[in-house]
């Protein structure tokens, strides 16, 4: 990053799990940083939205940049999983999930795309999912949302390179965040986190300062010849 500049950096899920993390990182390595999450959270410049609603992202957008200038790095890890079997799976719940783990997605760039034109510079993380490369049993929509942030990761890193803007997606392995727990509480993992962590080549859970440390590589200055790419940090599940 440049001594000479502080960056702004959007964070949305902000409040918990890995994009609280990615922002807590973020803000460690001298970024300005703001979250946008459905529940605020405690530490300053926190902002409360559904990345669904394109009217109150915008007005939450023209407050950061009043608060702490123009926008230029954006981490999208807003996300809502489901499990569900396919037959019995609503169009509502399938629209929902995709709602705000796409559709969100897309409002979130459009929303913060002008500051990084306007600057020539800009870095896009989208938060994906491993299960988008092996598939996952009763959660269709959940994989399906995923896999199309993959796509659209890669379209974009093709559309905005020439402008200075870099676009990639991180999707995440077994991570240790309340979404998994709360699965694990369900029964809805095929087993327990230990069962599974005994699958896993590096023997251990992810954290979610495993997700954080990559997407601050991809922020940084010196991953500026990287773009379209799908970095997965999974401890060796998916390879």
């Amino acid at each position: 990053m440049s001594t000479q500049i502080t960056r702004t950096a959007v964070v949305t899920g902000g409040s918990s799990g890995i994009g609280r993390a990615v922002a807590e990182r973020l803000r460690a390595d001298g970024y300005n940083v703001a979250t946008i999450d459905l529940t605020p959270s405690d530490e300053k410049y926190s902002y409360t939205a559904n990345v669904t609603d394109r009217a109150r992202l915008d007005e939450v957008l023209a407050e950061i940049r009043t608060e702490l200038g123009p926008v230029t790095i954006l981490v999208n890890a807003a996300g809502l999983d489901g499990f569900q079997r396919f037959t019995k799976l609503s169009f509502d719940d399938w629209k929902r999930v995709l709602d705000v783990n796409l559709d969100g997605v897309f409002h979130c760039c459009q929303a913060a795309l002008p500051d990084m034109l306007e600057a020539g510079w800009g870095r896009i993380v989208n938060i994906s999912s491993s299960s988008a490369h092996s598939g996952q049993p009763f959660m269709t929509h959940y994989v399906a949302s995923k896999s199309a942030v993959n796509g659209l990761t890669k379209s974009l890193a093709l559309e905005l390179g020439p402008e200075g803007i870099t676009v990639n997606a991180v999707p995440p392995g077994f991570i240790d965040t309340p979404m998994l727990r709360t699965a694990e509480g369900k029964r809805l993992l095929g087993g327990t986190v230990e069962d599974h962590i005994a699958k896993t080549p590096v023997r251990r859970v992810g954290r979610p300062e495993d997700i954080a440390a990559a997407c601050a590589f991809l922020i940084s200055e010196e991953a500026g010849y990287i773009t379209g790419q799908i970095l997965g940090v999974n401890g060796g599940r998916n390879t």
